[in-house]
């Protein structure tokens, strides 16, 4: 068993060698090596980054998932094992998420002998741009697999809390681009062409609200202009303006309604401006649905682990585990990391005091979950 300094230490060297989504090269070798030297078996897929370990036998399986990228953000925390790659850190916390994973399996190779069953765990690259888990799926892993569970810290909870939900957690997260085209003109003569940033401008206050008041006030909703790009000179009129957001929302419905109604208004607007306009929609991570079954589960194994379990709320945030739990049941929770600075913030810090009570929790998890599955296989079973 290796102690909480070797997990808290391999967190610090991912922490100051982050790798952005998709290149994350450097942090498989490491990871492959540290299970290698454990003893841990690792499987094969057809996969450039990231790393899929597994640990028991027999054909009852589960999964476990952390995730490894990091985020184009200049770090500004202070800590002495910063990032040494200029503009990447990792500003979420998948070093931390990885570090506990790795305690996880280290403890469960210790028991590999009695496990009833095989314990998959998917050290997965790309989450930040919602591409790993679809990678990782056509590549074959979550094959067998019968549950799947993740989890992600939450800056907002003291250590030692636990929380999720069943049902809905986290949001659809979409990105849309909208391209205003007019005329330019000399601004002294605006009469000469089509305002385009007049248009743009009629349009993001509409939008705003259209979320307020073409939906119900029970839905979860958000809508944001997060950039806006037009015109060069203090005096000419730009002849086209490019803005664009996100969309988060927790029903598939009330997902579809929205970017039906943003490109009816994008449209109208513009036409009666007298200019054209193109809504681009990029669907995100859809909405993360968390099992009943399973989600009471991952709190009641919570308690006996001796966390402060409540109810999380939910999330609009995007996460790609969501993309798993439409393939498998499984739930997604949260574990406090009582940082001042939240998630994608450049002064993010976590407390590393969660991994090592983490780690745990998900060996102890992992093997009531086999334990569950083949009870209930063996219920099933004819006489």
């Amino acid at each position: 068993m290796y102690p909480e300094s070797q997990l808290i230490e391999w967190r610090r060297e991912l922490h100051t060698w982050p790798e952005l989504s998709g290149q994350e090269f450097a942090t498989t070798a490491r990871l492959r090596g540290w299970l290698q030297a454990a003893g841990i078996r690792l499987r094969d897929y057809p996969l450039e980054t990231g790393v899929v370990a597994e640990i028991g036998q027999g054909e009852t399986v589960i999964a476990l998932r952390a995730d490894i990228d990091a985020l184009p953000i200049h770090e500004a925390s202070g800590v002495r094992f910063h990032s040494r790659h200029p503009g990447v850190m990792h500003a979420c916390g998948h070093d931390l998420h990885s570090a506990v994973m790795l305690g996880a399996a280290l403890q469960l190779q210790a028991q590999a002998d009695t496990l009833p069953g095989r314990v998959r765990i998917l050290f997965q690259p790309a989450e930040e741009i919602a591409r790993g888990a679809r990678q990782f799926i056509g590549a074959g892993v979550l094959d067998e697999v019968q549950a799947i569970f993740g989890m992600h810290n939450e800056p907002s909870l003291p250590l030692g809390t636990f929380a999720t939900r069943s049902g809905a957690f986290y949001a659809n997260a979409d990105k849309f681009i909208i391209r205003v085209t007019g005329k330019g003109a000399h601004a002294a003569y605006p009469e000469q062409g089509v305002d385009s940033i007049v248009t743009a401008s009629q349009i993001i206050q509409a939008l705003q609200g259209l979320t307020s008041r073409s939906f119900n006030a029970f839905d979860s909703l958000v809508l944001s202009i997060t950039r806006i790009d037009g015109g060069k000179s203090w005096n000419v009129l730009p002849g086209g303006v490019e803005f664009g957001g996100t969309a988060r929302t927790h029903d598939l419905q009330v997902r579809a309604d929205l970017e039906q109604r943003v490109r009816t208004l994008v449209e109208q607007f513009a036409a009666a401006n007298g200019a054209q306009a193109t809504l681009t929609w990029q669907p995100g991570p859809p909405v993360l649905i968390n099992d009943p079954h399973w989600a009471g589960f991952c709190s009641d194994v919570a308690r006996q682990a001796g966390y402060r379990v409540q109810t999380a709320e939910l999330h609009l945030l995007g996460e790609d585990f969501a993309f798993y739990l439409q393939q498998v049941p499984g739930a997604f929770v949260s574990i406090g990391s009582a940082s001042e600075f939240g998630l994608h913030h450049a002064s993010f810090t976590p407390d590393e005091a969660l991994i090592a009570p983490a780690a745990g929790y998900f060996a102890q998890l992992a093997r009531q979950a086999l334990q569950h599955l083949s009870a209930r296989c063996q219920a099933s079973l004819p006489l």
